[in-house]
C-alpha cells in the first residue's frame, strides 16, 4: 500500500477539491481528462521503445558505454540521449529504469534525467531564433556543467547503500 500512497493522497485531494469548490468542477474535470489523454498518447510509444531497448541492446553494451567505468564518454552519451529524446519528463523515468537495470551508472542516469528536463534540442533551436545564439549556447553550456555538478553532488552525498536502493527502485519501476 505504501507504494501507492502518493496516488491515494492525490486522488483524495482531487475529490476534496471537487467537493469543496463546485464552481471549479468543470475545469478540474476537463484538465484531468486532458492530462490523462496526453499521458495515454505518450506512454505507449515510450513502452514500445523500452521493449526495443531491452531486447536489442545487450547489458554488456550499456555497461561499456554508460557503466561505472565509462567516464566522460558515458556522461556525454547521457546528455545526447536526454537532449534528443522526445516527450515529457515522466517518459524519462521508465527509460532511466531500464538503463539502471542494464547497468548504467547512477551518475549517468542522473545526467540523462537532467538533460531530458533542460536540454531539449527543439527548445534550443527556438531559443536561438527568439533570444539569440549567444544566449541559447551559453544557457546550454551552463546547464550541461550544472547537470554534471548536481549529479556529482547527489552521488557523493549518498551512501553506496542509498544509491543501490535508488537504482533498485528505478529498475523495478520499469518492469
Amino acid at each position: 500500500m505504501s507504494r501507492y500512497r502518493l496516488l491515494v493522497i492525490s486522488a483524495c485531494a482531487w475529490l476534496l477539491a471537487y467537493v469543496l469548490y463546485p464552481s471549479s468542477r468543470q475545469a478540474l474535470a476537463s484538465n484531468t481528462a486532458y492530462n490523462f489523454a496526453e499521458m495515454l498518447s505518450v506512454l505507449p510509444p515510450v513502452f514500445v521503445l523500452l521493449g526495443l531497448l531491452d531486447v536489442w541492446v545487450p547489458r554488456e553494451t550499456i555497461i561499456r558505454l554508460m557503466g561505472q567505468k565509462s567516464g566522460l564518454s558515458g556522461a556525454l552519451l547521457s546528455v545526447i540521449l536526454g537532449a534528443t529524446a522526445a516527450g515529457p519528463l515522466y517518459g524519462a523515468f521508465p527509460i532511466a529504469g531500464v538503463m539502471s537495470r542494464k547497468g548504467a551508472s547512477y551518475f549517468n542516469i542522473l545526467v540523462f534525467l537532467g538533460a531530458w528536463s533542460t536540454l531539449k534540442v527543439p527548445q534550443f533551436m527556438f531559443e536561438m531564433q527568439a533570444l539569440g545564439t549567444s544566449f541559447a549556447v551559453s544557457r546550454w553550456v551552463v546547464n550541461v556543467f550544472g547537470i554534471g555538478l548536481i549529479a556529482f553532488c547527489i552521488q557523493k552525498s549518498m551512501s553506496p547503500a542509498e544509491i543501490a536502493t535508488s537504482e533498485q527502485t528505478l529498475a523495478q519501476s520499469s518492469m
